[in-house]
């Protein structure tokens, strides 16, 4: 097991030596999407930067349980307490039950997770299916004295709490009152709602009865409760909660890393904390990671805005989904990411290019082993996921002519295990009457010494998109 991975820590704001809660296991929690409408691009960037932190941690020899919720209710337009439901707005517009719009689009988001080759979470858990454990958690704020009820629900008191703001470096006094919603009944300017008051019972398609009357749950309390079940606390009202094998005491935290994009550092990942450790009276995450937006213009770009390409459209425009999760490599996590066509063009040449070297590989060539570019791999990955410098020692290895084929393509599946790019991976393609002919003189040009001819077939084939490569039996065709 490598112990030299180095993660940015959000909540300390420094690199930190990466040490799990449990020797050679690793618990992950990931803000997964608000299944209303398409995901985009933009959204789909979190998630390979989740991947490729799985894979690293896989790659250095750890278990992860990774886990990640299904938003299908009680995400508001306005990201915080004020708008409409975001499932019920989308049931509502296209004139569908909200569960069938929350399971066409979820349906749609894990086909853009396997066209881009991101690996599905050990457990996927959906807000609805966990109301129960919701309200539980509720209960036990409620004991312990940091709820209060409104006229349209109960709130987290935030005042309760002297860290409040610790991971978004939040300035409370610096918040302008109104400036994104109107105080109403709320105490203090950064309380938040666990649980909203349906204003007309019956008339929401989502709603369930709880003690503080039928209504639905807050955004934040859905990742608390979910997150807490299926890697630390089981919460229970009656009993406060039963203690997991994993946090014995209030310093030992409960979750090992915690992601998403900056987006959700404020309100949503602060207000998980504070709900999180008012519950259990212990440290909730010990790494937070978040990424960089993707941005068109130096503007983050998002839904609201439109005009945000989707994975199928840009697979229509004639890029494959690879294409895309190449170009995110090319710049760090941390890094704003600034799109643009002609970036993903470049992206595309680049893509194909690295391709093309791979297939140029001769199985058979003699030379020096090629293990001391996985060190390079190595320190480049472990230090924050620095997947720009982890291709260029990919780079590195193809253009070295001293190394064995064998080596080389060794090495390059290795690296793939991270990369997931598909490196080594043959598309099935057709090759024409007329290369197979080519081929075919060539091979007789050689087998008579006439090896100037052959040269000279060879330099035609590849100037038609393929190449040959010898073998004691015959020859093989691969388009370039």
């Amino acid at each position: 097991m490598n112990m030299a991975l180095k993660l940015y820590n959000t909540l300390t704001r420094k690199k930190e030596a990466f040490k799990p809660i449990k020797k050679g296991e690793v618990g992950m929690y990931e803000c997964g999407p608000t299944v209303y409408s398409y995901p985009h691009i933009g959204n789909m960037l979190r998630y390979i930067f989740g991947d490729i932190l799985t894979r690293v941690l896989i790659y250095d020899g750890y278990k992860v349980k990774r886990v990640m919720n299904v938003t299908d209710v009680g995400h508001l337009t306005g990201d915080s307490d004020e708008g409409t439901d975001k499932m019920e707005g989308a049931a509502a517009k296209e004139g569908k039950k909200a569960s069938d719009i929350a399971n066409f689009y979820w349906k749609a988001f894990k086909e853009d997770f396997s066209k881009l080759n991101i690996t599905s979470p050990n457990i996927w858990c959906k807000a609805t299916e966990h109301i129960k454990e919701q309200i539980e958690l509720i209960k036990v704020l409620e004991k312990k004295g940091f709820t209060y009820s409104t006229s349209d629900g109960i709130y987290f008191d935030t005042s309760k709490l002297k860290d409040y703001g610790k991971l978004s470096l939040l300035n409370k006094e610096n918040i302008k009152a109104g400036a994104r919603v109107d105080l109403g009944d709320k105490r203090n300017k950064t309380d938040f709602v666990l649980w909203k008051y349906s204003e007309e019972p019956g008339v929401r398609q989502q709603e369930w009865p709880s003690p503080w009357g039928i209504g639905f749950p807050g955004w934040h309390i859905e990742c608390s409760a979910m997150s807490s079940k299926y890697l630390g606390e089981h919460f229970d009202s009656e009993n406060k909660f039963s203690d997991s094998t994993i946090a014995k005491n209030k310093k030992q935290a409960i979750i090992d890393i915690h992601t998403g994009g900056i987006d959700n550092m404020f309100p949503h990942h602060e207000n998980e904390i504070a709900q999180s450790e008012a519950a259990t009276g212990k440290k909730f995450v010990n790494y937070w990671l978040h990424n960089n937006f993707l941005s068109v213009k130096g503007e983050k770009v998002s839904k609201s805005k439109g005009g945000l390409y989707t994975i199928s459209e840009l697979e229509n425009l004639g890029y494959p989904a690879l294409v895309y999760r190449y170009m995110c490599l090319l710049a760090h996590y941390r890094s704003s990411l600034d799109f643009s066509l002609d970036l993903l063009n470049a992206a595309k040449n680049g893509y194909e290019g690295l391709k093309n070297k791979i297939k140029l590989i001769d199985d058979k060539s003699v030379g020096k082993d090629a293990s001391s570019y996985l060190d390079d791999f190595q320190k480049a990955i472990d230090d924050d996921l620095n997947m720009p410098l982890a291709l260029q020692a990919l780079q590195a290895l193809l253009k070295d002519d001293k190394v064995s084929g064998k080596s080389k393509l060794e090495v390059v599946k290795k690296m793939d295990e991270v990369f997931a790019l598909d490196l080594l991976k043959e598309e099935k393609i057709e090759i024409p009457a007329e290369i197979k002919k080519l081929a075919e003189e060539r091979w007789k040009a050689k087998k008579n010494k006439d090896f100037k001819k052959a040269d000279e077939i060879r330099d035609k084939i590849n100037k038609q998109g393929f190449v040959i490569n010898d073998k004691l039996d015959g020859f093989e065709l691969k388009k370039i």
